[in-house]
């Protein structure tokens, strides 16, 4: 009798608790009850348009950005306009240094040309005897003399 005793207090425990969950499941099942879900194909659409409407303004924004970006892109230069006036600057100081000293040089040899011409025309002893001493120099001065004469 002991044991049928003992059997029936845990099957009491047993109900209690069974009925503990009953009550909850009851709970649970009202809740679910009130939640609104949408099952008809009307509410379906107009989450679904509300959605791509929102995935269009943002795709709208990144290609905003994306034009953004590719108007300063196109701005970029791989080297930098001081860079190129710096540059432009210098060429055209070494291009007037270079032609001066190509007219500083054609003006020399204007003046050692006269100068020249000016001993060979001259009757000075001097350079007579050095260049009967010096028949190559001779030479080679009468040549100078021809082509640049020419």
């Amino acid at each position: 009798m002991k044991k049928l005793d003992e059997i029936m207090e845990l099957m009491a425990d047993e109900m209690a608790d069974f009925k503990v969950s009953i009550l909850k499941l009851d709970l649970l099942s009202k809740k679910l009850n009130k939640m609104s879900i949408p099952i008809s194909k009307a509410a379906i659409d107009e989450n679904l348009k509300s959605f791509l409407q929102k995935q269009e303004e943002a795709d709208e924004l990144k290609n905003e950005l994306f034009r953004d970006i590719n108007i300063q892109l196109e701005r970029a230069s791989l080297i930098p306009n001081y860079i190129l006036v710096l540059f432009g600057s210098i060429l055209i100081l070494l291009l007037s240094g270079l032609g001066y000293f190509i007219y500083s040089s054609k003006i020399t040899e204007g003046e050692k040309f006269r100068i020249y011409r000016t001993i060979s025309e001259s009757k000075l002893e001097s350079y007579q005897i050095f260049f009967s001493e010096n028949l190559e120099i001779k030479e080679g001065y009468c040549n100078w003399l021809e082509q640049w004469h020419k």
